[in-house]
């Protein structure tokens, strides 16, 4: 006689409850420390940014307490409170990683959550580093189901609640009954965040990372003391094939992808298309006179309002390009307010057309759903001062998901706080995360990471 399949919830709550450092495959703790010191280098650069600064003060008010540390000013507060801070410090300036099926944002809630408690707990290296795969491997999968029954676009920290909350059950040891509540608690409690709502009206809502973080941490420390929730959606028959897999296929290997531009991923193709013909036609900025991007449906969404808040110029497709094609990158010093009044930038973005295309926006749509056959297409037409044409080929040119090596994600950290904090400081901190499942507890690197004042250059 057969042995009753387990269903899906039973299987998420066994991946997180008995999985450890040494049962991950070797390709998957490569990308964890990829994704470590990835997410870490956003976080510093992000503490530049007003939203951090604001939810660091309220966290440290509202979450009293000494169990861990807010890393912009290093304030104490409870757990909660520093994952709640910490989580919009990573996500301040929107170069932190993406995932497939999420539409959105995983690090920046996996890895704050991680941290906080680890800190809280006196727990390793290898602790945080198992509990951010936990997190990205539930957050792949609670985000695919949780798009596939909202009709509105839900942000980050909807589906990431019910990630935060699979942390929180491993990292504080929950029993089996326990983390099968939490994670219903956390999907019961999840917040209502219409995404498409900030990118018409950018404010610091965005991705509601930092209710992810609190509502998932609270779900299972709710949980360890007997409160009860509905059981997941995992359990659903319609989704168990979509569960079933987990402990058995990572897809954080393939499916993390790191982004190079400070600003929202659909405002990546335009940047990269125009750059390759820019380059393809050996042409500079000062022979444009004007270019057409012609993109999907989310790429146009972003418009071309000249922006006043980062937020702005995140969310936003004229801002980035303009910026990048006159300084040749896009990081801190292009996004954040001091910047947004450059006589130069405004002008050149004030010449940049947007045109969605139909064909292009059910390429992006299949993408989005997994299909292999879609993708993050873009072209761009330039307009010569001299009345030549330009028009590139449909690219897809998106977020790099697969193919990252240690050297570019430690290139890219290193570019990210060469203007934010010393040399010697970026050497110990890649040093550490490199061989960071052997530390004993996480001390030194919050200790390293930690930001206590703006560099002198952005009061400039």
């Amino acid at each position: 006689m057969c042995a009753q399949r387990m269903n899906g919830n039973e299987l998420a709550v066994r991946f997180i409850t008995t999985l450890t450092w040494n049962k991950i495959p070797e390709a998957a703790q490569r990308k964890a420390r990829m994704a470590l010191l990835d997410v870490l280098g956003a976080t510093m650069a992000g503490t530049l940014t007003a939203i951090a600064d604001i939810t660091a003060g309220f966290a440290a008010d509202v979450w009293p307490g000494t169990e861990a540390t807010i890393l912009w000013r290093g304030r104490r507060a409870s757990a909660i409170g520093a994952a709640f801070a910490n989580g919009y410090a990573a996500n301040g300036i929107d170069i932190d990683d993406c995932g497939w099926y999420t539409k959105g944002h995983p690090g920046v809630q996996v890895f704050p959550t991680s941290l906080a408690l680890c800190e809280a707990h006196n727990l390793s290296g290898a602790d945080l580093l198992t509990g951010m795969v936990i997190g990205y491997e539930i957050a792949h999968r609670a985000a695919r189901i949780w798009h596939a029954t909202h009709e509105i676009y839900q942000a980050c920290g909807s589906w990431g609640s019910v990630a935060c909350a699979a942390i929180a059950g491993h990292l504080l040891r929950l029993r089996p009954e326990q983390v099968h509540h939490a994670l219903g608690i956390a999907e019961y409690h999840a917040p209502n965040l219409p995404m498409m709502r900030d990118i018409d009206h950018p404010t610091m809502v965005k991705h509601g990372i930092g209710w992810g973080t609190m509502t998932g941490i609270t779900a299972a420390m709710l949980a360890r003391r007997g409160f009860t929730g509905i059981p997941s959606l995992f359990g659903f028959d319609e989704y168990y094939d979509w569960v079933a897999d987990l402990g058995e296929n990572y897809i954080m290997v393939d499916g993390v992808g790191f982004k190079i531009y400070a600003s929202c991923a659909w405002s990546h193709p335009p940047i990269n298309v125009t750059k390759r013909l820019m380059e393809e036609h050996h042409i500079t900025v000062d022979n444009i006179a004007r270019i057409k991007i012609i993109g999907p449906h989310e790429t146009v969404r972003l418009g071309n309002k000249l922006p006043t808040t980062t937020e702005e110029a995140q969310f936003n497709t004229a801002w980035p390009l303009a910026v990048y094609l006159l300084d040749g990158e896009l990081g801190p010093r292009q996004i954040l307010e001091y910047r947004l009044q450059d006589p130069k930038v405004r002008e050149l973005a004030s010449r940049i057309e947007l045109e969605e295309s139909p064909e292009l926006s059910e390429l992006h749509n299949r993408g989005m759903a997994g299909d292999p056959k879609g993708g993050f297409f873009a072209i761009a037409e330039i307009t010569l001062k001299d009345g030549r044409v330009l028009r590139s080929v449909p690219a897809d040119a998106g977020v790099k998901y697969a193919g990252w090596t240690e050297e570019e994600v430690e290139r890219k950290f290193r570019w990210l706080l060469k203007d934010i904090v010393e040399p010697e400081r970026i050497d110990r901190l890649v040093d550490l995360v490199w061989h960071f499942d052997k530390a004993s507890d996480v001390h030194e690197l919050v200790r390293l990471a930690t930001i206590h004042q703006v560099p002198a250059w952005l009061h400039a």
